[in-house]
């Protein structure tokens, strides 16, 4: 049987400050559909690997696939019209605008050529695909006021839905649970079980609430200093006596 090929292959990925290797040969393997966790202590390279993968810092040496394509070094906008999303451990919502135009923001660069979305209708388009992820991150209720009014954690649900406007193909999620109430934290995790299984998309996914990882993915890493130090199903990773040290007993 033909394995499945990978959607994401990172490959060998360094990234140094001088003498400081933050990032040091990570290799690892995303496949069509599937959700990939990444754990490990403060400062162990997890940030600095996602910005590595997604333009925002160009690695040292390494090389970064997606369907194929080397897109190593390419920016966040290259990256995000080839169906690579990502969302940032700290908001990024425009607070002056309603949940549903925040939304429809979110998507209109990839909705059009730029005539076209300058005569268009004021919703772009993107209206019925705004009103569906409304619903799906139940939003319902306040998608008429302004995001800046509403509570962190409803913040971070519109932040969340706006990654995943333009349908993308792998969103690589920096910390979702972070200052989260943890009555969204289960929500949370079935809306992306939700995503994951309505519209097939793959999931990286870097975290410190193990609970919340541990339930949402079936593959993990453990990053240390910037190099892997374990990987494979979440019990095994769990139960690792150098995980366990490194960073479940910090």
């Amino acid at each position: 049987m033909t394995a499945t090929p990978s959607l994401l292959d990172v490959k060998d990925i360094r990234k140094a400050y001088g003498a400081i290797r933050a990032v040091d040969g990570v290799s690892f393997s995303v496949r069509p559909g599937e959700i990939v966790g990444v754990i490990g202590p403060n400062g162990s390279g997890k940030t600095t690997l996602f910005n590595s993968i997604l333009g925002q810092i160009r690695p040292t040496s390494g090389s970064v696939e997606f369907s194929g394509e080397d897109i190593t070094g390419m920016s966040p906008l290259e990256l995000a019209r080839r169906g690579i999303g990502r969302t940032f451990q700290t908001l990024q919502v425009f607070g002056g605008l309603s949940v549903r135009d925040n939304l429809i923001a979110a998507a209109q660069e990839f909705s059009g050529t730029m005539p076209g979305r300058l005569f268009a209708k004021p919703d772009a388009g993107l209206g019925q695909r705004a009103d569906e992820m409304i619903e799906l991150f139940r939003l319902k209720h306040v998608a008429h006021l302004p995001a800046g009014s509403l509570s962190y954690g409803q913040q971070k649900l519109i932040d969340i839905a706006m990654a995943f406007m333009a349908a993308p193909r792998l969103v690589l999620l920096d910390e979702p649970c972070a200052g989260v109430n943890p009555g969204l934290v289960d929500q949370l995790r079935e809306l992306l079980v939700q995503l994951n299984r309505t519209q097939g998309g793959s999931f990286v996914v870097i975290e410190h609430n193990m609970g919340f990882i541990m339930r949402l993915c079936p593959h993990v890493i453990c990053m240390v200093e910037g190099k892997v130090l374990a990987e494979g199903k979440p019990a095994a990773v769990q139960s690792n006596p150098a995980v366990l040290e490194a960073y479940l007993g910090n």
